[in-house]
C-alpha cells in the first residue's frame, strides 16, 4: 500500500508512538481530527493504537500520565506511524526504539512526528533525503550543530514529503491532519471537522510557524518588519545599526524612533535578545561548548557574551548548561526506578 491509499476495508490504522515528555497539546491536535471524522460520518474511517517503548504509561511534558495500548513490540500492523515528542527528546532515541523504527520503514509504512518527534526519525536516519520540519526552537539548534546534514530542515508548519509527515508544535498537527483527511475522504469532510473545533482555516503547507513581528505585536510597519526579519537572519555576524538603517532605506534616527514606538526597546536592544533567546536555545538542546555558542550567537569573546547573558536570564552560560545535565540526570534516574518496579513481562527484552 503506497503513502495515503486507504486500505481494502477501508479503516485506517494510526500508530502513535508517545516518547517520555511529549507535547499532550501536539499528541491531541493530532489523534482529535481522527476521532471527529468517525463521529461526523458515523463510520470508524480511522483506529488509533498508542504505543510506548515498554508498554507502561508515558508521562507528559505537562507531568501528565497517558497510558497506552501495549509496546512497540505488540504493535498490530499498522498503515501509519507518528512519533510524538517534546521536551529532551535527545535521551530517548535509544537502540531498542531506533531499530523498531526502522524495521517500519522497511515495511513501507508511512513515518510522521509531530513537535519534536522529528529528531527521533533523524535519528534513525529515516529522514535521509527528506525535507522535515520540527518545532521552530528545534530547527535552529540542529543547524547550528549540523547534526543531520543530510536532512532538508524547513520552518513551514508542516511538511509533506513522499512517505514522511512531519509538523511542528503546538496546534499545528490538526493542520497536517486535517490536510491527510481531505487527501484520504475528501476536503468536504477536512473542513467540517475544522468547523467543529472552531478552527477557521485549515492551513497548508506554505504557511510557517512563528508568527510575523506585525501579529506578535499587534502593529503592521513594513520597515519595522523588514529590519527584524533581517536581524533575524543576521545573529552570527550582526549587522551594524547603520547597516540595518541602510538596507531599510531609513536614517539611524528614523529606525530608532519606529522600535521606540512599536517594540518600546532601542533596536540594538532588541537585537541583543535575540542572540541571546538563540544561545539559550543552543545552551539547553545541543552539547555545543559555550564559546561555540557565543560565537554562533555574535558574541566576539567569552567574558562579553557571560556578563550579557547573566544580565538578560541572571545566571551565567555555565549554569544555563549544568541545569540541564541536572534535570536530564533527575529524569534518567526517574526513569531508571519506573522501570524497576515494572513486572518482568513488561521490559522489553534486548535486540
Amino acid at each position: 500500500m503506497g503513502p495515503m491509499e486507504l486500505p481494502i476495508d477501508g479503516r485506517y490504522d494510526i500508530g502513535f508512538l508517545l516518547v517520555p515528555g511529549f507535547s499532550q497539546l501536539a499528541f491531541s491536535s493530532a489523534l482529535e481530527p481522527l476521532r471527529m471524522a468517525n463521529h461526523l460520518t458515523d463510520t470508524p474511517l480511522y483506529r488509533w493504537h498508542l504505543l510506548s517503548r515498554d508498554g507502561a504509561p508515558v508521562e507528559a511534558s505537562s507531568g501528565l500520565a497517558s497510558g497506552v495500548d501495549g509496546s512497540i513490540q505488540q504493535a498490530p500492523q499498522l498503515d501509519m506511524l507518528l512519533v510524538c515528542a517534546g521536551l529532551e527528546v535527545q535521551r530517548h532515541c535509544d537502540r531498542v526504539t531506533l531499530q523498531w523504527l526502522r524495521r517500519q520503514a522497511g515495511r513501507n509504512i508511512p513515518l510522521g512526528a509531530v513537535c519534536t518527534g522529528g529528531y527521533v526519525l533523524a535519528q534513525a536516519g529515516l529522514l535521509d533525503g527528506y525535507r522535515c520540519t520540527l518545532h521552530w526552537e528545534h530547527i535552529s539548534s540542529l543547524h547550528e550543530a549540523l547534526q543531520f546534514p543530510r536532512v532538508t530542515f524547513c520552518s513551514q508548519l508542516f511538511v509533506l514529503d513522499r512517505d514522511r509527515y512531519t509538523c511542528s508544535g503546538g496546534i499545528a498537527p490538526l493542520d497536517m491532519m486535517l490536510t491527510l483527511i481531505a487527501r484520504q475522504q475528501g476536503l468536504a469532510l477536512a473542513e467540517a471537522i475544522a468547523e467543529e473545533f472552531i478552527h477557521e482555516r485549515i492551513r497548508g503547507v506554505g504557511d510557517r510557524q512563528r508568527n510575523p513581528l506585525r501579529v506578535r505585536l499587534g502593529h503592521s510597519h513594513p520597515k519595522l518588519e523588514e529590519v527584524a526579519t533581517l536581524m533575524e537572519a543576521n545573529l552570527q555576524e550582526p549587522l551594524t545599526l547603520d547597516e540595518l538603517a541602510s538596507h531599510a532605506n531609513l536614517s539611524r534616527r528614523q529606525l530608532e524612533r519606529l522600535f521606540q514606538r512599536y517594540v518600546d526597546c532601542p533596536p540594538l536592544k532588541y537585537y541583543m535578545d535575540l542572540r541571546l533567546m538563540r544561545s539559550r536555545l543552543l545552551l539547553r538542546q545541543t552539547h555545543m561548548p559555550v564559546t561555540d555558542v557565543a560565537m554562533a550567537c555574535g558574541f566576539v569573546s567569552p567574558p562579553h557574551f557571560t556578563k550579557s547573558y547573566r544580565d538578560r536570564f541572571g545566571h551565567s552560560p555555565s549554569q544555563e548548561r549544568q541545569r540541564r545535565h541536572e534535570r536530564v540526570s533527575e529524569a534518567q534516574t526517574a526513569h531508571a526506578a519506573d522501570s524497576a518496579r515494572l513486572p518482568a513481562s513488561r521490559v522489553d527484552p534486548a535486540e
